[in-house]
């Protein structure tokens, strides 16, 4: 693979790391809410989730699932009802007290589970490896080349994730305002519910 397709596929998987979608809101929602130690642990179960999905990629299951429209609707569906089981639960928590206090709120290990299991439920992340990534290599790549472009494609996503939860840091002080966190509960709660509507009328 030469420079040019490397350089090419750095520059994809970058705008679509850009893109909003699910991982960015709610990565940025949960930064500001938690803290940022809740943040980071959230970046390492996105991390792993992708690092999963290119798995199951790398060994064809991927590809039997975006050839199974059943499995695949099925996979969505269960994204779409997760994203809403965590609005639900912002919103359920803008009304606990202990989630506005210093300290309070979500913690590392919660973040990690919800990020791991928003990237194992997200269709739309199995099919950047099935149909994105597969068109930056020819007849000729072998399993070094799809591992490279994997590599590259997570390093993108915990470079981008990072940034999030940096920015989203620089707003923790205004939050402490008990009446501000709850009002930032709620916003995510509605934040997520829009992401999952708008994931269901894509799919």
């Amino acid at each position: 693979m030469d420079a040019d397709a490397l350089l090419s596929f750095l520059l994809t998987a970058l705008v679509l790391e850009l893109t909003p979608g699910p991982n960015m809101a709610w990565l940025a929602l949960l930064a500001t809410t938690s803290g940022p130690r809740a943040g980071l642990a959230a970046v390492l179960g996105i991390t792993l989730g992708l690092a999963v999905q290119a798995l199951l990629a790398a060994t064809g299951v991927a590809v039997v699932v975006a050839a199974w429209p059943g499995l695949f609707q099925a996979l969505h569906i269960a994204g779409v009802a997760y994203l809403l089981y965590l609005a639900l639960e912002s919103w359920r928590d803008a009304g606990n007290p202990a989630h506005h206090l210093p300290g309070g709120g979500e913690d590392g290990a919660a973040g990690f589970r919800r990020g791991l299991v928003t990237n194992l439920l997200n269709p739309k992340a199995a099919l950047m490896f099935v149909t994105v990534l597969p068109g930056f290599l020819t007849a000729d790549s072998g399993a070094w080349e799809s591992a490279v472009l994997s590599a590259i494609y997570l390093v993108v996503a915990v470079v981008v994730h990072l940034m999030i939860v940096a920015l989203a840091g620089t707003l923790r002080g205004p939050l402490a305002d008990p009446v501000v966190s709850a009002r930032m509960h709620r916003v995510q709660a509605l934040t997520l519910a829009a992401v999952a509507a708008w994931l269901f009328w894509r799919g």
